[in-house]
């Protein structure tokens, strides 16, 4: 649906009102909304909880804060149609999977109606009975559908939500705005009891939301059977701002690099690694120096390998914590590489190559480990690639820290299902298809710590093509570097457990351990012998074997 109008040459000027309302005083609202502007763009997004499921709400207020947080910091060779496709496949794949792991059915569902406006243009989607009216003039326009059963008396039964099923077919509208147009998004708990034509009636006096809800609201007093959640948001456009002049930025995929070679302003000096041509040391026009990473070569021919490139800049950009390596896209108006701090240390690979770590050393590794991992949780993201080489060690009078290097291989958690990544730092259920986890994160974890206090890998070094076993028991930490607390041992010894579940769940158990040592149990594998999984009664049950035997000896011995 498109209405053409002349561009304008000031910025987008609009007033925003939004509201919800629970069915019920005191009770919870499974219905969720956001507004949020950056850079003259605006995200507006709302969410209903299906009521038939255990986490309604509480996938609904997660939908609308990630769908927001995403679309406003997307890459900029996405479009915001694509960053809406993009998105909101990933949140129905994270709600879906979570639901599966926590509870065996699907449980975080929701439905999901959101409009992007930049550039004079409003973009949008929806899933579910969520809708979303524009208001111009004297017309009320339904840019939304609505995925219900079509049979009489089932209208109320969903056919598509978000966290449904694996994956989503959300409902695409594009349209021109004017100055003046009124965008509405609401539940169904303001459609049914009002009608579009009700509807249409109180838009002409340009309401609030709340002015919405509470129409709705006195809509079913004294109808029980229409009281639900109620949720709106108004978008009051006074200025609709200029139309972008084209397309956002597109991926360039420069062709063999070479010293000297000026790019983006920064003259490049020489490749980082051996061998390894993409990653450049720069200097920008004052001397500073940065680390400049391009696509690889065969992207100029792969749309797979494009669109991963640019979600490894997207990710690295948005990203801001002091374990990692501060990262941004250079400017121009196409995205040929993205920038990184440029750090004068050693990575951890290099150090481990002149020696171990230290027991305190290589506890706060751990401790990094853990602490970055929770934060890429909270991004719902995890890096799939924890290895020493991909660690710098920074050592100085105030003692050492640590900073987290490559997210090419980071991704969604539950969303990766191949062997990508390291082999000797996988965890077992990644070789048989197993997704990324917090678990199999842990492993790679245990493995590198491992390798540190000892110099050697728990199962002997993979290759990339092998298909493992994880039978044998990894020679005890304590064998190998006689240093190692029973208890860091332990810790250890959880984390690279084959079995998924004995290993620790998630980053903060590992972590409580690592802050109580007087706490931590010893562990073992449960397939190990009694001596390892507990000497004690090994030796009692021994002693008291050849007690017996001794006893019989002497018995025989008499009666001859």
């Amino acid at each position: 649906m498109s209405v053409p109008l002349p561009p304008k040459s000031s910025g987008m000027k609009l007033h925003h009102s939004g509201h919800a309302l629970s069915r019920s005083e005191g009770a919870e609202c499974d219905d969720a909304w956001i507004v949020r502007e950056r850079r003259g763009a605006l995200v507006a997004a709302l969410a209903d909880g299906v009521g038939a499921s255990r986490e309604g709400g509480v996938a609904a207020r997660r939908a609308v804060e990630m769908l927001a947080d995403h679309c406003l910091a997307r890459p900029l060779a996405w479009s915001p149609r694509r960053a809406l496709a993009e998105f909101t496949a990933q949140i129905n794949r994270h709600l879906h999977s979570e639901s599966l792991q926590r509870h065996g059915t699907p449980e975080l569902v929701c439905t999901l109606a959101a409009v992007f406006l930049d550039g004079g243009r409003l973009h949008g989607c929806n899933v579910g009975d969520s809708s979303v009216f524009l208001r111009r003039g004297a017309r009320l326009l339904r840019l939304s559908t609505t995925h219900t059963l079509a049979q009489p008396g089932l209208d109320h039964v969903l056919t598509r939500a978000l966290g449904l099923a694996p994956d989503v077919e959300p409902h695409f509208f594009e349209t021109e705005l004017a100055d003046g147009d009124l965008v509405v998004l609401c539940s169904d708990g303001l459609t049914t009891p009002l009608g579009e034509e009700r509807l249409a009636a109180l838009l002409a006096q340009r309401p609030t939301a709340r002015s919405l809800v509470a129409a709705a609201r006195e809509a079913t007093a004294g109808k029980a059977e229409l009281r639900d959640d109620t949720c709106a948001i108004v978008l009051d456009i006074t200025e609709r701002g200029a139309a972008h002049d084209g397309p956002g930025a597109r991926l360039e995929v420069l062709p063999a690099l070479r010293a000297g070679q000026l790019v983006t302003g920064h003259a490049l000096v020489r490749p980082l690694a051996s061998g390894h041509d993409r990653v450049w040391l720069a200097e920008e026009a004052r001397g500073a120096r940065v680390v400049l990473k391009f696509p690889p070569l065969e992207a100029a021919g792969s749309e797979v390998m494009r669109d991963a490139f640019v979600r490894e800049a997207w990710n690295a950009t948005r990203l801001a914590s002091p374990d990692l390596v501060r990262a941004w896209t250079p400017g121009g108006a196409d995205l040929q590489c993205y920038a990184m701090e440029f750090v004068d240390a050693p990575t951890l690979r290099a150090v481990l190559r002149f020696g171990r770590l230290g027991v305190e050393e290589a506890r706060e590794l751990a401790q990094f480990f853990l602490r970055v991992g929770q934060f890429l949780v909270r991004h719902d993201l995890a890096h799939g690639d924890l290895k020493p080489d991909n660690v710098l060690i920074l050592r100085g009078a105030a003692g050492t820290t640590f900073r987290l290097l490559d997210l090419g291989s980071a991704a969604e958690l539950v969303s990766v299902t191949s062997r990508a990544g390291t082999a000797s730092y996988l965890a077992p259920e990644r070789f048989r298809g197993g997704a990324l986890s917090e678990r199999t994160e842990i492993f790679a974890v245990g493995v590198t710590l491992y390798e540190a206090l000892t110099g050697a890998y728990p199962y002997g070094e993979i290759e990339q093509f092998q298909t493992p076993r994880f039978d044998s028991l990894p020679r005890r930490v304590t064998k190998l570097n006689a240093a190692v607390p029973a208890w860091l041992e332990a810790v250890i010894l959880r984390a690279i457990d084959p079995d998924p579940e004995r290993r620790y769940q998630n980053f903060s158990e590992m972590a409580f351990d690592l802050a109580n040592p007087a706490r931590v149990a010893p562990h073992h594998r449960k397939d190990a012998p009694l001596i390892e999984r507990n000497p004690l009664l090994y030796w009692k049950i021994t002693c008291a074997a050849l007690a017996a035997l001794n006893l019989w000896l002497v018995a025989r011995l008499l009666r001859h």
